[in-house]
């Protein structure tokens, strides 16, 4: 296996944000607002594609598209879903700031990673509005990705298609997708990683597949952590994640094993 080049790593849930808190809760603000009570769950279930997108797989859910019939006399459409969007935006920005906290061990691996010659790519399923924002915060913090994609950069065309990856790989100044390592906590992050045809890596802690925050992750005991964290990496694997690590710390020397030509 050849080195690898460069590695595209998601934000919320990845990054920032651990268990990617800030979306839920205004997905469920959003939901609320129209008269329709969502879960954690269902809310969580379509994590890491754009927003628009999001809203729209949420109202194809069967429950909750029943729940709008019931409540509106007919199946949600497109004008339901700006108007849930046009709800959840504000919300979100509302809350934006207060979730850009750096996951752990993600400026150290980035700096190993750095010092292998190893560029730092990055996709999201947040706008670029939202993005400002984010980055913002997390540059405060010390986290600099060499290059930062959302889907207002590809036409409106976010995961899981792979045109993030691709626009990436463009401005990087890359060509084997083979040679490129997508990391992710979210299923889509693993569909978006092999559509492009890269080695897709799940992150199990602080993930949005999990969905709690540092505090709640730490206050639980190690046997559940130990079942979140199988549970995860199971759907991980199930979506085409070639590998998984539970933190970023792991990132390099998995990075190493690869190059090895070592398999999951």
């Amino acid at each position: 296996m050849p080195n690898i080049q460069a590695v595209i790593f998601d934000w919320a849930g990845t990054t920032v944000d651990f268990g990617s808190t800030s979306p839920v809760s205004a997905f469920m603000e959003a939901f609320r607002r129209a008269g329709i009570e969502v879960t954690d769950e269902e809310t969580r279930a379509p994590m890491g594609l754009l927003k628009r997108d999001h809203i729209r797989t949420m109202l194809r859910m069967p429950r909750i598209e029943k729940a709008w019939e019931e409540r509106y006399k007919r199946i949600p459409n497109s004008d339901d879903v700006e108007a849930l969007y046009a709800d959840f935006e504000p919300a979100l920005m509302a809350v934006l700031p207060q979730h850009c906290d750096i996951k752990p061990y993600v400026l150290d691996a980035v700096a190993a990673l750095r010092q292998k010659g190893i560029k730092i790519g990055s996709t999201t399923g947040f706008t670029a509005s939202m993005m400002e924002v984010v980055a913002r915060e997390a540059s405060k913090a010390g986290y600099n990705p060499d290059m930062l994609v959302t889907a207002d950069d590809t036409g409106g065309f976010g995961r899981p298609w792979p045109y993030m990856v691709f626009e990436n790989m463009k401005r990087l100044g890359l060509q084997d997708v083979r040679r490129i390592v997508k990391v992710g906590d979210t299923v889509s992050d693993m569909r978006e990683g092999k559509n492009a045809g890269l080695i897709a890596v799940g992150v199990t802690e602080g993930s949005s597949i999990i969905g709690l925050d540092k505090a709640s992750w730490d206050k639980l005991p190690s046997l559940e952590q130990f079942a979140l964290r199988k549970k995860a990496r199971e759907m991980f694997f199930a979506n085409g994640a070639d590998f998984v690590i539970d933190t970023m710390e792991e990132l390099p020397k998995l990075i190493e094993a690869i190059e090895n030509g070592e398999k999951a």
